[in-house]
Order: structure tokens, then C-alpha cells, then sequence
């Protein structure tokens, strides 16, 4: 049955990443990514790390994709001029992947195996014993692994910028508050003073 539910997992993972990004349409992309999520979840499960387990269910299926499910149906967002914007950058995109594979191929190509790492792979974390799973997953991120875990949230952060900058549109027909505008105003220009005469009105 382990073997059997690792196969399940393993596919709702790779079938969810690649219909999240293939999908045309975003509300079906974030429902992939929630199959993704959940998927990855099961195969934390079956690897006895139940608390990144229910983590990954609770904030990123439970905040996070709901959040962008939400953003995605209330917000007037024009995908077609989105992807045109989006297609410019194709070009310099696919040159970075270029440089990124082969940096990879470089590392890969003098990659050696130490005699140590099955030995380390096999206890990256304390025996159940002496602490328990959560206390090792906080051990591990914020003794051993601070650096690493402090350049995730960056990338997390720079992610969220990108995303905020795409997705931002400046309308012309959407009255905008200047505040500069409304502070530095001179009251003698900001008023006139009508001489109404008598019987005559406004």
C-alpha cells in the first residue's frame, strides 16, 4: 500500500505542476496547484514528517492558494494583455535558462560523492528518541540551515514583488488621491470670491 500510495502522490504532484502552468484558464491553474499541494502533503506523510505534512495543508492550501483562487476570480485582470507583456520577456527569459542549465551542467559534471552521504542522508535528523520531529525540523532550519532558510524567504519575497508588479494596472478612468497635491495647494488659489449682487442669485 506504501508503494502503491508513493505512485498516486508522486503523479497528482507531477500532473498538478504541469497543469498549473499549462492551463489557460487561472482558476484552474490555483485548483492544479491545490491537487500539487496536497499531493506533496501525502508524501510527507508516507516520509513521517507529519508536521510539514499538515503545515503544507493548512497555510498553503488553506491561505495561500484560497488567497490567489480569491485575487484570481475578484480582480479584473486582462490575461491576454498579461500574457502579451508576459511574451515580451520570452527572450532574456530563455537566456537566463540557458545560463542557469549550464551552470548546473558544470556542478553536475564535478559533482563526486562523498563516503559519508548515505550515512548523512540516511539521519539527516536526530533519532525520535531524543527529540521529537517538530523540535528536529527547528533545529535543522534555524541552527543549521538559518542562512538557507533566510535566502528562501527572499526569493518568497522577490516573488511576491514580481507578482504584484505584473499584475498592476494604472487606470485612467480611477479618480487617484494626490496627497502632495492637497498639502502643498494655496488657499488663495483653491477659492474665489463671487460679488453676487442683490435679487440677481448664483
Amino acid at each position: 500500500m506504501a508503494t502503491i500510495a508513493f505512485y498516486a502522490f508522486a503523479l497528482g504532484v507531477i500532473a498538478g505542476g504541469l497543469f498549473t502552468v499549462l492551463s489557460r484558464n487561472p482558476v484552474h491553474s490555483v485548483l492544479w496547484l491545490i491537487l500539487a499541494f496536497l499531493s506533496s502533503a501525502g508524501l510527507f506523510v508516507l516520509l513521517g514528517a507529519e508536521f510539514v505534512a499538515m503545515l503544507l495543508v493548512i497555510v498553503y492550501v488553506g491561505a495561500v492558494a484560497v488567497l490567489f483562487l480569491f485575487v484570481v476570480m475578484m480582480l479584473d485582470v486582462d490575461f491576454a494583455e498579461l500574457r502579451a507583456e508576459v511574451a515580451k520577456g520570452v527572450p532574456l527569459a530563455l537566456v537566463i535558462g540557458v545560463i542557469i542549465l549550464t551552470e548546473l551542467g558544470m556542478g553536475i559534471g564535478v559533482w563526486q560523492f562523498s563516503d559519508r552521504a548515505q550515512l548523512l542522508r540516511g539521519a539527516p535528523t536526530p533519532d525520535l528518541a531524543e527529540a521529537s520531529n517538530t523540535a528536529a525540523i527547528g533545529m535543522l532550519l534555524y541552527d543549521r540551515y538559518l542562512i538557507l532558510f533566510q535566502l528562501a524567504g527572499l526569493v518568497l519575497l522577490v516573488a511576491m514583488i514580481g507578482a504584484i508588479v505584473l499584475t498592476l494596472r494604472h487606470r485612467a478612468d480611477v479618480k487617484r488621491q494626490d496627497v502632495l497635491a492637497q498639502m502643498y495647494r494655496d488657499p488663495a488659489k483653491a477659492m474665489e470670491l463671487k460679488d453676487v449682487k442683490p435679487g440677481q442669485g448664483l
